[in-house]
């Protein structure tokens, strides 16, 4: 069977609807709370890949941090963002559920339903 990782922060309600979603479907799942046991840098950036989308596509830019940070006028590389984002991730795009080398973010969480 294959195993689904989803990047879970239990508090978001997509999040939420999401690991239900995948329950409901009785899938093989790892949860990672990403809050209190983030993603490397160097992990972001295979995530990243899998969703074919830039480290800028997958943050979250109405948190605090983001302002915070000055991100918004960032200029530097990616594998920099992407340190930034294991260091601060609240601004990871949440959730996102990887399967092999295949990940979707879950917003709507229906999405999800792509990796089946």
């Amino acid at each position: 069977m294959d195993i689904y990782t989803i990047y879970h922060n239990p508090r978001c309600s997509k999040s939420r609807q999401t690991l239900a979603i995948m329950n409901e479907k009785n899938l093989d799942i790892k949860i990672v709370e990403y809050l209190s046991d983030s993603p490397s840098g160097k992990e972001l950036e295979a995530i990243s890949k899998k969703l074919a989308m830039k480290p800028m596509e997958i943050i979250r830019k109405k948190e605090t941090e983001f302002i915070k940070l000055g991100l918004k006028s960032y200029n530097g590389t990616d594998s920099e963002l992407f340190k930034i984002m294991s260091e601060h991730p609240k601004l990871i795009e949440r959730p996102i559920v990887v399967k092999g080398d295949k990940a979707i973010i879950g917003r709507p969480p229906e999405n999800v339903l792509e990796l089946l």
